[in-house]
């Protein structure tokens, strides 16, 4: 049973790391790990109680701000948790995934040859209803022609969003929670990238971003971001989003992400 106790404090541990790898609650968490050093330091070998006493002070209120602290972290953690052992769920049979992410495909690409700017928000298992209720109810059948048209700059629907729920448009020009990561601004990213990443950071969406300035497709997942995407991998990536749970789709391409985000934002 030690054996088995000492292996969930190392697995918690484990996620724990996972969890804030690449986000600023790095160094917070950096910083609490030292900050218990001292206390057990300065109280154990050499006993300076008025030092330890203000170590020890200060603990209680260190603990109290960590759900302060660390609330994107906990709450992706929480979701994910909520999520395991799931299978992604789409409302559609084989076919009309493939018609849906045909007809992304199609849209980014035209979007990128005319050089306009686009949002697409596909809803996975954790629903995004409250960013559906800040745009305007559409309930479509998707159509590349009918992205491309949302998107026009001369149409008022091109600010914001479009969410897809199963194989329907739901709404667009929805309005999405921004990204609290400051290397975003350090990337200069832009407020559409942003808001995908904002969105991903607090749900298992998939969004695909299209770049008005440098005419690129770009796809967020899991507060994580992979650029510079042809309409080929567009595709594949999608269709890898639509695997079953069970063989571990989401695990191998979260890791995809992690490990091309640095090279491919430069």
């Amino acid at each position: 049973m030690s054996a088995l106790d000492i292996l969930v404090v190392a697995l918690m541990f484990y996620v724990l790391l996972v969890i804030v790898r690449g986000t600023q609650a790095v160094n917070l968490l950096r910083g609490l790990i030292v900050l218990v050093m001292l206390v057990v330091v300065f109280s154990g070998i050499f006993q300076l109680s008025a030092v330890s006493w203000l170590l020890r002070a200060t603990l209680p209120a260190l603990l109290l701000a960590i759900p302060v602290i660390f609330q994107p972290e906990i709450r992706r953690a929480l979701t994910s948790l909520g999520r395991a052992g799931k299978w992604i769920s789409f409302r559609g049979h084989k076919e009309q995934v493939l018609v849906v992410i045909d007809c992304i495909v199609n849209a980014s690409d035209r979007l990128v040859q005319n050089r306009h700017g686009g949002l697409i928000v596909i809803e996975r298992e954790v629903g995004l209803q409250e960013y559906i209720d800040t745009g305007v109810f559409m309930d479509a059948t998707p159509s590349a022609e009918l992205i491309v048209q949302i998107f026009h700059k001369d149409t008022p629907l091109h600010d914001g969003a479009v969410i897809l729920r199963g194989d329907q448009i739901v709404a667009a020009a929805c309005v999405l929670p921004l990204s609290t990561d400051t290397r975003m601004a350090e990337r200069r990213y832009g407020l559409r990238h942003r808001a995908a990443i904002g969105v991903t950071e607090s749900s298992d969406a998939v969004a695909v971003v299209i770049s008005e300035e440098t005419g690129s497709i770009s796809v967020a997942y899991n507060g994580r971001m992979i650029r510079r995407l042809t309409p080929k991998r567009l595709s594949n990536i999608l269709a890898a989003f639509y695997q079953p749970r069970g063989i571990d789709t989401g695990g191998w391409l979260r890791r995809f992400l992690g490990m091309k985000e640095t090279r491919l934002d430069g």
